[in-house]
């Protein structure tokens, strides 16, 4: 066994060691099942704290053989599965960390020399006289091992991105590491020598005028995960099975960590999930992951729309998002929707496929979100947050025409740079015009089941805040009589949505007419 060729089970047998380890293995079947076909070429990107690493070694642990690890794997998932035995231990693997890479290397731009160098110095010791001396290509090592013995190989590829993103104005670099992937992974040669190849790290593969520089690979991605969505965080049955152990409250996980929607799984941030689960603190523990200080420039950029789009998303809103246009590095933003593509892969924003728009997944990324642009003192951001902050105020004061009147003022100026036009823009008029609300209530939930029907938007406090500010029913119309929302509420009993809520219950109705546009509001407050 070697560091980096046919490497033992020991850094997967460190998370298996762990108070923690949710099984992904049933992963390795899919692996299993695309081996030595034109699908084993796969990069599966994601966030940090999403267990790339984790993942990577599990795959090594599996596969190599130098190291025996059926005992290891004895009682998780892929053990039960057909093809286990058949493929545990049996192939030569090649597995690296570029991240790690660079501090032996002294820089990165002799990361890919270390790596060929390293690598190429334990192939000649696990295949003795085979590669002549003249030979410094990781490729051609591997063919000329191939042609001589048979031999294929699994290489598998940690952080694979790190020179794409932190050395991505470094033309140089960049171009030797795609050429370094490219003999690796491109053309008809590597097949030969290739069972599978495993890439991960945060960014999709990098495009150079406008092709993938390996477009004979897979990609599974914050925006289209596929087969691979349920092992790319932890999905709503483990979570609600760690908190069931931990005795954690769901419903707060929920809201503070869920939020990524791909291929019809939610998805969790497993580094924030498992530190709830020990340490009971519902905080954000994104800012512990390095990519905090990447988003203050990405945010800042001066793009036409990408501040009102952030501002529209604080408030729980959706935006539309073009995600076809973005280069898949840190360097080349051509508009707003390159950046916002950016931050889904980051994973500060996650993507609907379907309906195309990006949304802040949670309490936890809009806690940083809130956090940057506080930080930055935007000045749109200052001015339409006092605005927000005298509605919340007549709210609760019940006072309804300072509430009309608020939200009219808010349709108005915000009308032309957000386009509300229709009967869905009061919702989202209703959404931005509450945004200071986010201080003291949790994200509002949209169409909650309650009683007979269901309620428009529902507030909830923060656990904090119970006590003082008062749960928020809002029932919205459009050219109607607005004493009807409240009717409605309280024929269709709304309030049962909140009946172990147990403080105050503000009912709120509001009525747009479309002929006059002007705004009514109705507020009372809810008698248990």
């Amino acid at each position: 066994m070697g560091r980096f060729v046919n490497p033992d089970n020991s850094a997967f047998q460190v998370m298996l060691n762990s108070e923690i380890y949710v099984d992904k293995t049933e992963l390795l079947e899919y692996t299993n099942k695309v081996l030595n076909t034109d699908r084993a070429m796969i990069c599966n990107s994601r966030p940090r704290r999403f267990g790339k690493s984790v993942t990577a070694n599990m795959i090594a642990a599996y596969y190599s053989r130098g190291c025996e690890s059926e005992k290891m794997f004895d009682g998780l998932k892929i053990s039960r599965s057909d093809t286990f035995k058949e493929h545990l231990n049996r192939y030569d693997v090649i597995h690296f960390d570029v991240q790690w890479c660079i501090e032996p290397a002294g820089s990165p731009k002799n990361v890919i020399s270390y790596i060929k160098k390293s690598v190429i110095e334990e192939l000649r010791e696990a295949y003795p006289g085979i590669l002549p001396d003249t030979i410094t290509s990781l490729a051609d090592a591997l063919s000329c091992i191939n042609a001589m013995t048979g031999k294929k190989f699994i290489v598998i590829i940690d952080e694979w991105d790190v020179l794409i993103r932190d050395d991505a104005a470094n033309q140089t670099v960049q171009e030797e590491y795609i050429n370094f992937l490219r003999g690796l992974f491109k053309g008809t040669e590597p097949t030969k020598f290739i069972h599978l190849a495993y890439l991960t790290g945060i960014l999709p593969i990098k495009k150079f005028k406008t092709q993938s520089a390996l477009n004979n690979f897979d990609e599974f991605t914050m925006l289209d995960a596929s087969v691979l969505a349920p092992y790319v965080g932890f999905i709503e049955t483990e979570v609600r099975y760690l908190c069931e152990k931990y005795h954690r409250n769901y419903d707060d996980v929920k809201r503070w960590y869920d939020g990524y929607q791909l291929a019809g799984y939610q998805v969790y941030n497993p580094k924030a999930v498992v530190s709830v689960m020990l340490r009971g603190e519902f905080q954000s523990y994104w800012s512990q992951t390095g990519t905090y200080e990447s988003i203050v420039p990405l945010i800042s950029m001066d793009f036409d729309g990408l501040k009102a789009a952030v501002i529209t998303m604080l408030s729980g809103e959706r935006v539309k998002v073009k995600t076809k246009t973005y280069q898949n590095d840190m360097v080349t933003f051509k508009n707003k929707d390159d950046v916002m593509t950016s931050l889904i892969h980051l994973g500060y924003l996650a993507y609907d496929q379907k309906n195309q728009t990006a949304f802040i997944p949670n309490e936890e990324i809009r806690s940083e979100f809130l956090d940057v642009v506080e930080e930055n003192k935007w000045s749109e951001f200052i001015a339409f947050q006092h605005e927000s902050e005298s509605l919340l105020e007549a709210t609760l004061d019940m006072d309804e025409e300072a509430v009309a009147e608020g939200i009219e003022k808010i349709h108005t100026e915000y009308a032309s740079s957000i386009q509300y036009n229709n009967e869905n823009s009061l919702s989202s008029v209703l959404t931005i015009a509450y945004l200071s609300s986010m201080q003291y209530y949790f994200k509002p939930i949209r169409e909650m089941p309650a009683g007979r029907g269901f309620a428009d938007f529902v507030f909830v406090p923060k656990t904090e805040y119970i006590g003082e500010y008062p749960a928020l029913l809002v029932e919205l119309k459009w050219n109607k009589n607005v004493k009807a929302a409240i009717q409605q509420m309280k024929e269709k009993k709304y309030p049962s949505a909140l009946e172990s809520y147990t403080g105050d219950i503000l009912l709120v109705g509001v009525n747009y007419d479309k002929k006059s546009k002007e705004h009514q509001c109705v507020i009372e407050k809810f008698e248990k």
